[in-house]
């Protein structure tokens, strides 16, 4: 990978990081108390009228499609998911809660969680932008900072080092050196791994539930009788009883900021 095209993608990643942050921060009356007009109307010579858009608006729009990318890659939205889904498969419910549930939960849940990430990007970035004090370059490095250290604190260390190597690199001086086209990648398989240990510990205490069940139906000669539909309730009443869905959703937002 040469050096120019290496910046270019850093450039492209940066700038949509920005530009979704400021589509998903900004108000509309804060957009037009800057002067950032969304449709210019000129007057043409028969009478009529023309109308034409911004730039920078255009930019915004296209920006909002890169929003599901940015959940999925740069957030804590995947870790949550798999957790939850695996909750699901050990719980044996078949399709209760469902994907529609999951999703809510999650997506609120990741919000609580980069709600921190989401205000210092606001402060330090989107407010100054849109009073003025800051250009679009200097807005842009500032907010990658904070949302790069978020991720930075959840990727291991080999894993980043997989991706550098995969990349033809040579390592950088500091943590805050790596580019996004790195991290992004590393962050992303670490929250994988992060979210298969946590899900296989949550698969044990069902796995025992479900050994114990099936072994006394087998001492009874109960063989034809599903184990699965007699341990589920005793799952579900283990769960209620140790108040799971508090545990587990109070310990997927702790794994962030232990």
């Amino acid at each position: 990978m040469t050096a120019r095209p290496h910046r270019s993608m850093r450039r492209v990643l940066t700038a949509a990081v920005l530009l979704a942050s400021l589509a998903a921060l900004t108000p509309v009356a804060a957009l037009a108390d800057s002067g950032l007009a969304a449709v210019t109307v000129h007057s043409s010579p028969g009478g009529g009228q023309t109308y034409s858009l911004t730039v920078e608006v255009l930019l915004l729009m296209t920006a909002v499609t890169l929003l599901p990318a940015i959940l999925l890659m740069m957030t804590a939205f995947t870790r949550i998911m798999i957790v939850l889904s695996i909750l699901r498969q050990a719980l044996g419910a078949g399709q209760t809660p469902p994907n529609q549930v999951l999703l809510g939960i999650a997506l609120f849940l990741t919000l609580f969680v980069m709600a921190p990430v989401i205000d210092r990007i606001n402060q330090q970035a989107v407010q100054p932008y849109v009073a003025g004090t800051l250009d679009a370059g200097a807005a842009l490095e500032k907010a990658v900072v904070p949302l790069k250290t978020f991720m930075l604190g959840q990727t291991r260390e080999s894993d980043i080092a997989t991706f550098v190597r995969i990349s033809g690199g040579k390592g950088y001086a500091t943590p805050e050196d790596v580019p996004l086209t790195v991290l992004a990648p590393a962050f992303v398989t670490s929250e994988l791994k992060t979210a298969f240990i946590i899900g296989f510990l949550i698969f044990i205490p069902f796995v025992i539930i479900d050994l114990v069940v099936a072994s006394v139906l087998m001492s009874m000669g109960m063989m034809m009788l599903s184990p699965v539909l007699i341990s589920l309730p005793f799952k579900l009443m283990l769960f209620v009883l140790v108040d799971g869905w508090s545990l587990v959703m109070g310990t997927l937002a702790a794994s962030f900021y232990s």
